[in-house]
């Protein structure tokens, strides 16, 4: 059994992640499984097991994955963004010794080349963000062919499309009956902006102009720019000049 209420392990799991720059958002697992049409993707735990949505802000670069370089050797070779979130989760994993934690993030593939958890899905149910997809506007309003397949993205309400969704801490020794579900916020009004929205996601995404379908309260810095616009092979040079930048706050 637990030792925590759940309200204790997400204040606590929040004392850990948000001075990084990162976002948690809970939910029941039972809610992340009623919402998928494929079973093959249902996480499998009782209905109220406590999930955890993980979403790194803006903030996070500075914060957290900079501190992270300049303080950690990472293996080079590797995508230094995806071990510094592994790193996290195992400080999560090294506080809650006593529980039975299992973390997801949202590179793993199954050996299918599934996802291992669909973290946009995971984000709507938990209310983080809003999920937007082809079914999401209006039929009539609906122009695109019938075989044309629009992906679907998610908006977060104070970051608009300047975010990311790392993935998945489940406390599986933890049930949350009581958890009160928070609906994401619905920020992209009429199918117009929808269908803009879904357009520049799945036709014009490499120019970004998706993340400012709506207006955002911070953006990515220039050099958060910078890094994630530039192939993970030609990053080296890069993450050596966060090394010798001034030491920040520890990770």
């Amino acid at each position: 059994m637990a030792q925590f209420a759940w309200e204790d392990v997400v204040a606590k799991v929040g004392d850990i992640l948000v001075p990084l720059g990162l976002e948690l958002h809970p939910f029941q697992i039972g809610w992340y499984n009623d919402q998928l049409v494929h079973k093959a993707f249902a996480l499998p735990h009782p209905y109220d097991t406590l999930g955890l949505v993980v979403i790194s802000t803006p903030l996070m670069f500075d914060n957290g994955f900079k501190p992270f370089i300049r303080q950690s050797s990472y293996a080079e070779g590797g995508d230094a963004l995806d071990q510094f979130m592994n790193h996290v989760f195992n400080i999560v994993k090294s506080e809650f010794a006593q529980h039975e934690v299992e973390t997801i993030h949202d590179f793993e593939m199954l050996p299918s080349r599934r996802p291992k958890v669909l973290v946009q899905t995971a984000a709507h149910v938990a209310g983080g963000a809003y999920y937007y997809q082809r079914s999401s506007v209006s039929k009539d309003k609906d122009t695109w062919d019938e075989g044309t397949k629009i992906c679907g993205v998610s908006v977060h309400p104070k970051y608009g499309g300047w975010f990311a969704i790392r993935g998945v801490i489940i406390f599986k020794d933890v049930m949350t009956p009581m958890l009160p579900r928070k609906e994401p916020d619905d920020v992209v009004k009429g199918d117009e902006k929808k269908i803009e929205l879904l357009e520049k996601f799945n036709f014009h995404w490499k120019d970004w102009s998706f993340r400012d379908v709506v207006p955002a309260d911070l953006k990515y810095s220039e050099e958060q720019k910078r890094y994630f616009a530039t192939s993970p092979a030609n990053r080296k040079e890069l993450l050596e000049s966060y090394r010798q930048q001034e030491l920040g706050s520890s990770v």
